[in-house]
């Protein structure tokens, strides 16, 4: 039986797949998921209603369940974060027992961002209910 909090067994098993260097994408409701990542990235859909999961909750059962290296996300349309990254980023900040390392974050324009999600390096896509627009996090699984 697992202890951790995190049970869903998709998502188990993609993390569990993504070795050091894998990126894995935490996906808005208003992303493309099927076209948005490598055919060969697994897909896992967590979207049941508008809201549910946001991706801040997803966020903080991944960060417990393996090391974060850092996180690309979609920046607005004015060049900054969305508020949803804003809180993701405080969740991490919070997350220090990896060594003691704080995670890197870096803005990425839009289109730029669906190019990175495209590249083979994305071994996992998560489909959130999240609404909140530019509310997109491209993880980089690494080693404490």
């Amino acid at each position: 039986m697992l202890r951790s909090p995190l049970i869903h067994p998709d998502l188990l098993s993609g993390l569990a797949r993504a070795g050091h260097g894998s990126k894995v994408l935490l996906a808005d409701a208003l992303y493309p998921h099927d076209t948005g990542a490598p055919d060969s990235a697994g897909r896992v859909y967590l979207n049941l209603t508008p809201g549910t999961v946001p991706v801040s909750q997803v966020l903080e059962l991944v960060a417990g369940a393996c090391h974060v290296e850092a996180v690309e996300y979609m920046a607005d349309a004015a060049g900054g974060a969305s508020a949803t990254v804003e809180s993701c980023q405080a969740l991490l900040a919070d997350h220090r027992h990896w060594g003691g390392q704080a995670v890197t974050w870096t803005g990425v324009e839009r289109m730029a961002f669906y190019d990175l999600c495209r590249e083979p390096s994305v071994s996992l896509l998560v489909a959130t209910g999240e609404v909140t627009p530019y509310s997109n996090l491209l993880l980089t699984i690494g080693v404490p």
